[in-house]
């Protein structure tokens, strides 16, 4: 008498047994596809291509002008106010004044930007004021610069802001200085550095922040040790191209800044008379020396755009590194 077959293993544990695999499709060819998805797909790809050879050429175009007249000498000497720029100086106070006033525009529109994108994710109360600041938010990214240079040109003409920027005889305020500047390029990057903050906190479910809840944890206990933390990538991410913004503005630099060839300090108190003062940075510099200008230097303008250039892919170089790390379980 043979023994009996052993009952399978779910049937002993009264379950049910495990569904069977499902096969994928095979891939679809779009050899297959009606004629009209077909045009759309060979569109897309001719947009995607030429984009790529568009910036391709750019970059190869100013790679080749910008080589052939760098310098060493260029990023240690600083431009002389002569008007034939091609025989005097380089561009040593554009860079440091590029290096100034994005650093003032990022730590005042960092902290903003998150504490923003921070209630309106998490708190969001009062209602009406929440849709009102978000509303505000997208029409700062909608504005044009000038605008907002014109703008803060108003503003920081007052006397009562006459500690903050150049002044002239008389006591008249001129508002000009890498403070009122760096404020309104602070203004400019905030929009993004709000979004890429909101976009992280949103990708974070609320299991998580139930569970901090639930060992007794506050909200801004919450905020502060489990949610920023964890959608620090994000905040990195908008701050970066908050900078990129920044570097490559032009109109607040001659309104507020005054496009002056060197640096020009106010006081002396050193660091703070810098910040007071007037100044430049590459972008005026490479059109004052461009064909549009007045420096009467095209080569400084090519050797200057490439350095700007390099700056520019290197911020997007960051901001792939920063979005490409290991994201937390939760939204993988």
């Amino acid at each position: 008498m043979t023994a009996p077959e052993p009952l399978a293993a779910t049937s002993a544990s009264g379950g049910s047994p495990p569904p069977a695999p499902q096969r994928t499709k095979p891939r679809e060819s779009a050899s297959t596809w009606p004629l009209v998805d077909r045009i759309g797909l060979y569109l897309c790809w001719a947009a995607g291509i030429a984009l790529c050879l568009v910036m391709g050429g750019i970059l190869a175009y100013m790679a080749v002008r910008g080589v052939q007249h760098l310098r060493p000498s260029l990023f240690f000497e600083s431009p002389t106010p002569e008007q034939d720029q091609s025989k005097s100086g380089g561009f040593l106070d554009p860079l440091l004044g590029t290096m100034l006033i994005t650093g003032v525009g990022t730590l005042i529109a960092f902290p903003i930007g998150v504490a923003t994108a921070v209630w309106l994710n998490e708190y969001r109360r009062p209602w009406g004021l929440a849709r009102a600041v978000e509303s505000g938010v997208e029409v700062v990214a909608g504005t044009p610069s000038v605008v907002l240079a014109i703008f803060g040109l108003i503003i920081f003409q007052q006397s009562y802001f006459g500690f903050l920027s150049l002044t002239a005889e008389g006591n008249a305020v001129l508002g000009r200085s890498f403070f009122t500047a760096g404020a309104m390029m602070g203004l400019i990057a905030l929009p993004l550095i709000v979004g890429s903050t909101r976009a992280g906190l949103q990708q974070i479910p609320d299991h998580v922040r139930e569970a901090s809840y639930s060992v007794g944890k506050t909200k801004a206990a919450t905020i502060r040790r489990v949610l920023l933390p964890s959608c620090r990538p994000a905040i990195a991410t908008g701050t970066v191209l908050g900078m990129g913004r920044i570097i490559g503005d032009t109109a607040i630099v001659v309104i507020l800044l005054g496009a002056s060839l060197q640096l020009q300090s106010v006081g002396e108190v050193p660091g703070l008379s810098t910040l007071k003062g007037s100044g430049s940075t590459l972008t005026s510099y490479v059109f004052n020396n461009s064909p549009a200008g007045e420096g009467q230097s095209p080569e400084k303008a090519y050797a200057a755009a490439f350095v700007l250039l390099l700056v520019v892919v290197a911020l997007n170089y960051a901001v792939n590194r920063i979005t490409s790390r290991e994201a937390p379980q939760w939204i993988r």
